[in-house]
């Protein structure tokens, strides 16, 4: 169902899972989504990237120790939540479709998986989400971050759209749905980190 029309760009409201999402006509070619992430400030030294993602780090470090497996998908050209654990002493590996795309890593379990800023850029959540699914060991859990969207965010001005590798967006009930859509035992929300738990 048609959300809203914004300039050239049309984005769709799930009927099912209500989520938003950009109409597959607008999306970037591979190689200039490529580009766009290169734009990114992704250094693994910045402080203000680190204190970004550093509710994850925390969470993790808090549940788990360097005998655990991880894995962080869609890691970037600078994977910070990985380079920060691994200093940890954390046994934790990278996979990104650009910048990491050793598709070995996919054949393996781990115990906890990160997926930061990423879930927003998945052209087929539902194919993503199942494969993050099959990656979790028993008990593991998959660790998200981004912006939701609510009813109470004026979507035209909301400037998380504004970035065109955006794609998909999530509300509350959306990631109820992929709870109950893949058979996550566990879903906690605190504001943007959301983690499902196998």
């Amino acid at each position: 169902m048609l959300f809203v029309h914004i300039e050239e760009r049309k984005f769709f409201s799930c009927t099912k899972c209500k989520a938003i999402l950009l109409h597959p006509l607008h999306y970037l070619s591979p190689e200039e989504e490529k580009e766009r992430y290169l734009l990114h400030q992704n250094d693994i030294h910045d402080i203000g990237y680190q204190n970004f993602v550093s509710p994850i780090v925390q969470s993790i470090s808090k549940e788990y120790n360097a005998n655990h497996t991880g894995l962080d998908f869609g890691s970037g050209s600078g994977p910070v939540i990985t380079s920060l654990l691994t200093e940890k002493g954390y046994n934790i590996i990278t996979y990104d479709p650009f910048f990491d795309p050793n598709n070995s890593t996919l054949e393996n379990k781990y115990d906890y998986i990160v997926c930061c800023e990423v879930m927003e850029h998945f052209y087929n959540p539902s194919r993503e989400f199942s494969l993050l699914f099959s990656l979790l060991n028993p008990g593991g859990k998959l660790y998200c971050k981004t912006s939701l969207y609510n009813k109470n965010i004026d979507f035209r001005s909301w400037w998380y759209k504004n970035d065109p590798t955006h794609v998909f967006f999530y509300t509350k009930d959306t990631l109820l749905w992929i709870k109950n859509r893949f058979k996550f035992k566990l879903l906690e929300i605190r504001e943007d980190l959301i983690i499902f738990g196998n």
